[in-house]
């Protein structure tokens, strides 16, 4: 705020504060409440999650537990809360925007914050990932985070054993100690969180990865969309849904949020073809795999919360629901062409989750509103 000639000059981004503070207009309805880790914390393990009793809760609510893994996280629904990479959602946490990748190494998609539990780490919990907060405005108008992903394979067991042979009087072993990233052989994977200036349910996403590594490298950029489960515990009167209604588009349907489209773009080709990469949209459903889990003859839905891992990393074509329709999507942008992205070259991604179905996206106009809301930012 400025004063000109006795005038009271606000900023757009205080415009928008005060548009929220006098309720005119709900600015802080979306933004990052997306939890970068959700497994393993005390709200996951509450007794009845999802039907199924735990035993850490009960034992103490001052040590998270252990009872509810990283590798558990992608097969079984969460009740309090989601997890994702860079995560948006609405402020009731019902849908929700994160980001998957894969690197053609790992053995799942890397879809959320890998870390330790309490029992893991010789220092208690902690993230073991390359992550960065880089930009955020107080009304979510702009939002920029920064995820360096390896491109070699994870060194996941590496670090649970490492850390395990540690005392308290030990430093912490992270993933910069693993060498995961030597030669630079990573990529810098920049995701930006946009609003339309005049209209603050309209949410622009833009995904900017660069292959920082001396040879090309595919990427696999998965971009999800989803509700979390209320219907297995019986909150809510129906069911959320989410399905295709055009090539690039989904439609969905929540009883509180209303309708919005999933509007995604081809992204620019990276290999000699020159071809653009189409995204493929997926469905499933956020509920448990009781069979995986826990050995169960059958699961209550036949298309459950993992599916995106086993149809993408293990070519299993029947995972997903081959009616387009559930209440977890995503769209596979596979970079993968030739030898993938060349070296100091990027993969980009840009969709919209939008209360308007305009059949496409424009992506002139979309760059144009991401860098407005960046300069407002800055």
């Amino acid at each position: 705020m400025v004063l000109v000639d006795k005038q009271v000059i606000l900023s757009e981004e205080e415009k928008r504060l005060q548009e929220d503070r006098e309720r005119t207009k709900y600015w802080k309805r979306w933004g990052p409440y997306v939890a970068e880790r959700q497994w393993a914390t005390v709200t996951t393990e509450m007794p009845g999650v999802v039907g199924i009793p735990s035993t850490s809760a009960m034992r103490s609510l001052l040590i998270p537990p252990a009872d509810f893994t990283h590798d558990m996280a992608r097969s079984r629904a969460f009740r309090w809360g989601e997890d994702g990479i860079a995560g948006v959602s609405d402020s009731h946490g019902l849908q929700n925007i994160a980001f998957a990748f894969w690197n053609e190494k790992d053995d799942f998609l890397k879809e959320r914050l890998f870390g330790l539990s309490n029992p893991q780490g010789n220092h208690g919990e902690s993230i073991k990932e390359a992550h960065f907060h880089l930009d955020n405005t107080p009304t979510h108008s702009y939002m920029k985070f920064l995820y360096k992903y390896p491109q070699k394979r994870f060194p996941y067991e590496d670090i649970i054993k490492t850390n395990a042979k540690r005392t308290r009087e030990e430093r912490e072993y992270n993933l910069i100690d693993t060498g995961i990233f030597g030669d630079d052989r990573y990529w810098d994977i920049f995701i930006e969180t946009a609003k339309e200036g005049d209209d603050e349910e309209e949410l622009l996403f833009r995904v900017t990865a660069y292959n920082r590594g001396p040879e090309p490298a595919p990427l696999h950029i998965v971009p999800h969309v989803w509700f979390r489960n209320t219907w297995a515990w019986g909150h809510g009167d129906k069911k959320p849904s989410i399905r295709q209604v055009g090539p690039t588009t989904a439609q969905t349907k929540h009883e509180k949020l209303g309708e919005r489209y999933l509007q995604l773009s081809p992204s620019p080709g990276v290999g000699r073809s020159g071809q653009d990469v189409q995204p493929e949209l997926i469905f499933t459903d956020n509920d448990t795999n009781y069979m995986a889990l826990y050995g169960s003859k059958e699961n209550k839905t036949p298309y459950v919360k993992d599916a995106f891992h086993r149809y993408i990393v293990d070519d299993e074509r029947q995972a997903v629901n081959p009616k387009r329709m559930g209440t977890k999507s995503a769209a596979w942008y596979a970079f993968d062409e030739g030898e993938g992205v060349p070296p100091g070259e990027c993969a980009v991604v840009r969709f919209r989750l939008s209360r308007k179905n305009d059949g496409y996206l424009d992506e002139e106009l979309f760059d144009d509103i991401m860098e407005q809301r960046m300069a407002e930012a800055d």
